[in-house]
């Protein structure tokens, strides 16, 4: 049975997470050792550098909730509608994007494209075809840098924020999901999230298809298992190559909606499926 992902966050508002919480307590209780007891600082130390190495592990867990909110599927009411979400990540790409649209088209499914900004920059027209043709952009980070996770809270900030100015700038529309960059993160992105009301999204499965060549082996990730309530990820930026030179989300895709059409599943928008 398909468990229910919780509610888009509306409000400005920071909940820690337990383990964060428990973190937070461990550090108190650890200075408050020391200062009573210096002699214990080495145990101490082991154990504070433990608890961040612990986290450090988790941030790089995408599907993980330890560190805050997570959908890594639809919520409940969606799945039970018979929905998936295709995600798109890395575009906008001037060649692959506009046959990706079309496909899409031709099943009558909808995505989400999780545009990096910089590349939104490049070809606004692109993202504005995105929104005219029913999908939705949401934000994939204005750099897209795989020091991302390692990014300090003002410079995470500030990568978010651009990544919503520049959506809102080209398509008129706010960002309310946000994907970081390879789905890696650190203790410090879910306060920026809360705060400005974006939820954090991963995937149910996904065909690493930035560096499988074979669509074969793309679309059988996809579909192995597949149910109502995925959440499925491919790439139109950053696409590998079939042996043919032809992106490997262009051979895949088409399979994977007829697959969709078939089990009497439908792709839809993450915020379509919000409850």
């Amino acid at each position: 049975m398909a468990i229910a992902q919780p509610a888009l966050r509306t409000e400005p508002r920071w909940r820690p997470s337990p383990m964060i919480v428990l973190s937070v307590l461990a550090h108190l209780v650890g200075a408050v050792t020391v200062a009573t007891w210096i002699e214990t600082w080495p145990i101490v130390l082991v154990a504070i550098l433990g608890n961040h190495l612990l986290l450090g592990v988790v941030g790089l867990l995408p599907r993980s909730t330890l560190l805050g909110p997570n959908w890594s599927r639809l919520p409940g009411k969606s799945a039970a509608r018979g929905e998936i979400a295709l995600t798109i990540d890395d575009g906008p790409d001037p060649l692959v994007t506009p046959q990706v649209l079309e496909i899409l088209d031709h099943y009558d499914a909808r995505a989400t494209f999780f545009c990096v900004g910089d590349r939104a920059l490049l070809y606004p027209d692109l993202c504005r075809e995105i929104a005219r043709r029913g999908h939705t952009i949401e934000n994939h980070s204005q750099s897209h840098s795989y020091q991302f996770a390692a990014f300090g809270p003002k410079r995470i900030a500030l990568d978010v924020d651009r990544g919503q100015e520049t959506v809102y700038s080209i398509i008129g529309e706010t960002p309310r999901f946000f994907r970081p960059t390879a789905g890696l993160r650190s203790v410090l992105l879910d306060p920026v999230l809360a705060r400005r009301g974006l939820q954090l999204v991963s995937w149910t499965r996904r065909g690493y298809d930035t560096r499988e060549s074979r669509a074969d082996v793309v679309y059988r990730r996809l579909t192995r298992n597949l149910q109502a309530g995925d959440i499925l990820l491919l790439h139109d930026g950053s696409a590998a190559r079939s042996a043919a030179g032809v992106p490997v989300i262009l051979d895949v895709l088409p399979r994977l909606l007829q697959a969709l059409r078939e089990a009497g599943l439908r792709s839809v928008t993450l915020r379509s499926a919000i409850p």
